[in-house]
């Protein structure tokens, strides 16, 4: 069976970081057709690669988790209960320190240190993070450092290039290329549309870049689909407009505020719109409803969304993205297909509880 790993990596070891010359600002763009491969990606790596950092943590010891290794009580210099030592990646999004990263590859830190290429070092502070995005914002006290910028673009389209930067197995600096598979790949609760790309991206990864030719970050790295847990040629990203969004508005107030109606939702797929005798339909499955929530009265278990807002509702997560995005006290106008009749309803957001 396939499965779904993020892409830090825990170890007793101090990650070995590779050093890269960082001079400049780490801007501009590859001579090359739209879309047609480079004679070389050098160009790109050298332009980017000194906004790219290593991210590491120190953790309490906890219980041991079967893939991570505690460091030996004792063993690090005046430390006497174990730790778990992390490494992930991440890149600065400005130049006076802000840096993007995975949650998951912070997360529970009780230390966190970024390395850049050219050997400096500086403790970080958590300015925000989010879960439901695994996206998280640190902040370092700098001042005129390399820094790239998401793409103010629509998503790249599959088939176009793709170059990942990170900090695989604690090595960082590493650059790898591939193309764009996918779009929009619903995992778990589907707050996320991934790109999936086919760049080699592997533990240590996490919070990564992924760059377009014009060395815009189009994804932030952050799992990987596999059957062994080792990159088999699907990895996920989180795009760059989502993520845009997701970080300015933890740089803003450190969290991020969605909206909430109180239901589950769950895809409508061939199978289920057979046995509801709703073949070829598209749209997203009410499967519960919070009796004191805001669609109490206005929807109900086994009702069809098949549009929010006049956007049809190609699966479960787009009503989830449409529903986290309203900000509370929004309408959402929703079309419902219920015992073979269509229907309209408004249902005003909420604001989602914390932890839920």
């Amino acid at each position: 069976m396939s499965r779904l790993l993020s892409l830090s990596v825990l170890t007793s070891i101090s990650p070995i970081l590779v050093a890269c010359a960082a001079t400049g600002t780490a801007t501009g763009q590859v001579t090359s057709a739209s879309g047609a491969a480079p004679s070389s990606f050098a160009p790109i790596v050298r332009r980017v690669s000194p906004a790219v950092v290593s991210i590491d943590t120190v953790r309490p010891g906890g219980d041991p988790v079967p893939w991570i290794q505690e460091t030996p009580q004792g063993t690090v210099a005046g430390l006497a209960t174990p730790v778990r030592m992390g490494a992930g990646s991440g890149f600065f999004i400005t130049a006076d320190g802000y840096v993007v990263t995975n949650n998951h590859v912070i997360d529970g830190a009780r230390e966190i240190t970024v390395s850049m290429g050219d050997g400096r070092q500086f403790p970080a502070r958590l300015v925000g993070r989010d879960a439901p995005t695994d996206l998280a914002v640190l902040k370092v006290a700098a001042s005129g450092v390399p820094f790239v910028s998401f793409s103010s673009a629509a998503q790249p389209d599959v088939g176009d290039w793709v170059v990942a930067v990170g900090n695989p197995f604690g090595l960082g600096g590493t650059a790898t290329a591939g193309i764009v598979s996918a779009q929009g790949r619903e995992i778990g609760e589907a707050h996320v549309g991934f790109l999936q790309i086919d760049a080699p991206i592997n533990s240590g990864n996490s919070g990564g870049p992924s760059f377009d030719l014009q060395g815009h970050v189009v994804g932030v790295n952050t799992a990987i689909i596999s059957p062994s847990g080792a990159f088999v040629g699907i990895g996920l990203a989180v795009p760059a407009d989502l993520a845009n969004e997701i970080t300015q508005e933890l740089i803003r107030s450190g969290r991020v505020v969605r909206g909430y109606l109180g239901v589950g939702v769950q895809g409508l797929t061939p199978a289920l719109a057979a046995r509801m005798n709703l073949r070829g339909q598209r749209g997203a499955v009410i499967s519960t409803v919070s009796p004191t929530g805001p669609a109490a009265g206005a929807l109900r278990p086994g009702d069809v969304v098949v549009a929010v807002n006049g956007t049809e509702v190609e699966g479960a997560g787009t009503l989830t993205r449409a529903i986290a995005s309203a900000r509370p006290g929004t309408r959402l106008d929703l079309r419902v297909l219920r015992g073979g009749q269509t229907s309209d309803v408004t249902v005003v957001a909420a604001q989602r509880p914390d932890g839920t």
